[in-house]
């Protein structure tokens, strides 16, 4: 699934993906597998709630970058919040190619692409 990027802060889909639990050429699945072996003893032994206190220090990073930051350093906080929600996911054992499926079809109400909610 390719992103077409227009201009800076502005990007198009270069297709409609039709499978949506792939992030570059890596799969969600994958993602989740590649983090689970390189730091899931240490994410365990951290647990849940610091996790999550660590996802919400990276989205502030990653806010911080988009606003002020040079593309290489939005690209690594976008890695780092992708990272850090496919470590709570396998710390609570949600499969976030699952959770992605809710948008298979557009909008999660409405069933539309675009969305048609009001």
């Amino acid at each position: 699934m390719g992103r077409a990027v227009t201009n800076r802060g502005s990007w198009q889909p270069a297709a409609i993906p039709t499978a949506l639990d792939t992030v570059g050429d890596m799969h969600l699945a994958e993602l989740q597998a590649v983090i689970e072996r390189t730091y899931g003893d240490r994410d365990r032994a951290r647990g849940i709630p610091s996790t999550v206190a660590w996802l919400a220090e990276e989205i502030g990073e990653l806010a911080q970058a988009v606003r002020k930051g040079t593309r290489e350093q939005q690209t690594a906080e976008f890695a780092d919040v992708l990272a850090w929600v496919a470590t709570l996911a396998n710390q609570v054992g949600i499969s976030l190619s699952d959770a992605v499926d809710v948008y298979a079809s557009g909008c999660p109400k409405c069933h539309a692409l675009p969305c048609g909610c009001a």
